[in-house]
């Protein structure tokens, strides 16, 4: 009987699907500047940045580009979630917040 090997950790590390992965190659390998900088590899990089930001808000149906921020995993998008719902909250006069695990 063959084993077959299942991935169940995607939450942490997921593989890239082939579409992806050609994707970024040139990211990769000849476009990494830091999109923050001002010299010309990075200013590329920040082209690119704000392509894919209106390419993900056009599929999202977001009204502006600007609406869309990328994080760098997981943690960092929830603590922005909480902390925006938190803020408008307080807003609200609402200063509670309940989790769970």
């Amino acid at each position: 009987m063959e084993k077959r090997f299942v991935y169940a950790d995607n939450a942490a590390t997921t593989n890239v699907s082939d579409t992806a992965f050609n994707a970024m190659l040139p990211f990769l390998k000849e476009q990494y500047g830091n999109p923050s900088s001002i010299y010309s590899l990075g200013m590329e990089a920040a082209k690119a940045v704000l392509n894919a930001r209106r390419q993900v808000a056009e599929a999202l149906g977001a009204t502006r580009p600007s609406e869309i921020f990328f994080t760098s995993g997981g943690s960092e998008a929830d603590n922005m979630a909480v902390i925006g719902g938190a803020e408008l909250g307080a807003k609200c006069g609402k200063r509670h917040i309940i989790t769970s695990n």
